[in-house]
Formats: C-alpha cells, structure tokens, sequence
C-alpha cells in the first residue's frame, strides 16, 4: 500500500502522532483538531478498533482509496467520491508573497468561522495546529486562506482552502494555494490535496497550479448514534 491510498492512517502514525489517539489497530485524531479517523486497513480488527474511538453522537470523516467498511456500531450517514491531486511540479510560482500573512494561534477564531461559513473540510478549533497556515485579509478582516492538513514522510496535503463569499473572484484562493504549494516544496515534500469528484471548478483551479488526478477516493462520515 502507497501512503497515499490511506493518507489519514499514515499521517496519524507519522507526522501527527501527537495530535492523535488511538492504537496500532486504529487512530483519530484528537477532538478539536480534526474529525479524520483511519483504521490500519480493512480487518475486522481493525474496523472494530475504529468504531471503539467514536463515542455516543460523535461522528468521524472517513478518507480513503479503498471502499470504506461501515463499523459493527456506526452509522453512515454521508458518502461521496472526491479525487486525489498531486502537485507535477510542473508549474513555477512567483515568490513575491505581497499581503499574504503567516496566521498564528491569535488568528485561529477567525479561521474558525472563514471555515464554517465556507466549509473547505473538516475545520475545528485546533485544526490550524496541523501545519502551516497562510491567509490574506482585507482592511483588517481574513477574507481567505489556505493551508496544511496530513502530513507524512515526503508527502503534504494543501487543505482549508477557502475565500469568503464577498470576496471571490479575486484570484485570491489561487494566491494562496500557489504559495502554501510552493512552502512545501521548499522543504522537499510533495504537495497533494483531495476535491470533491463533482467539483469541476475546484479541479480546473488546481490543474492550473500543476496538479493532476491520481486517483479517485472514497470519503464517508460515521456516526455512532446509539449507546
């Protein structure tokens, strides 16, 4: 198995151990950084390790090539197909960062609520602690940002990519995803990021940063609503 085809599992036994709970069958992130959960493959083993990290209510977002086994416990109550990018390499950005800002912990309220009012992916309260985060504001106000989500050995995912509705139009996304790319090279990894299948425009924007389609992949919320 490539990282890539189970990039949750690797990042949460990687890169992001920290910031994650669980054991060698099954790891989630922890509450308040994200809703990514991943079993270590398809066993019943290890599915049934993944339904024992989600309590009553709670819910998991599932990300993976592979068809994604529903736990013994857990409910599915959303499935979609999204598409997984890589960055070619093929494209050269300016380096002229102008007015895009490094956003730190201060800035987390605000990343907060640009993400649900936009709803990029799963967006918590710590979710900005998963890597590096660039954002653009406008008199003031953050009007859009981009960022890192998973990270393993050679390999980061560009996520959190949005713009405020009054501002789009404006290149703005585009902006920031060019240098998030382009900070991720600098280091020696390789970007990558997921898209929903029927998001053309989402696609088309990341084609023109380089990326092409790798692979489809499958993506699912869990629900565990019963005790």
């Amino acid at each position: 198995m490539h990282g890539l085809d189970r990039p949750v599992w690797v990042s949460l036994t990687t890169h992001h151990a920290s910031l994650s709970e669980g054991n060698a069958l099954a790891r989630r992130f922890a509450r308040g950084v994200n809703l990514l959960a991943s079993s270590r493959d398809d066993t019943p083993a290890a599915v049934a390790a993944l339904a024992d990290l989600v309590k009553p209510e709670e819910s998991v977002f599932l990300l993976q090539v592979s068809e994604i086994v529903v736990p013994p416990g857990l409910a599915e109550v959303k499935a979609a197909k999204g598409v997984q990018m890589l960055d070619t390499r093929s494209v050269r950005f300016d380096t002229a960062r102008g007015d895009i800002q490094v956003l730190t912990d201060e800035d987390a309220p605000e990343m907060l609520a640009l993400a649900t009012l936009t709803e990029p992916g799963p967006f918590l309260s710590r979710t900005h602690t998963m890597g590096s985060f660039l954002g653009i504001r406008v008199r003031g106000r953050l009007v859009a940002m981009a960022g890192e989500r998973m990270r393993f050995p050679g390999y980061t995912e560009v996520s959190g990519v949005c713009t405020h509705p009054e501002f789009r139009g404006r290149g703005l996304a585009r902006r920031l995803s060019a240098a998030a790319v382009a900070d991720i090279r600098a280091r020696g990894d390789q970007a990558f990021l997921h898209a929903w299948q029927a998001n053309n425009s989402a696609i088309s924007l990341y084609e023109g940063l380089g990326f092409k389609v790798r692979t489809e992949v499958n993506v699912a919320v869990l629900k565990r609503n019963f005790r």
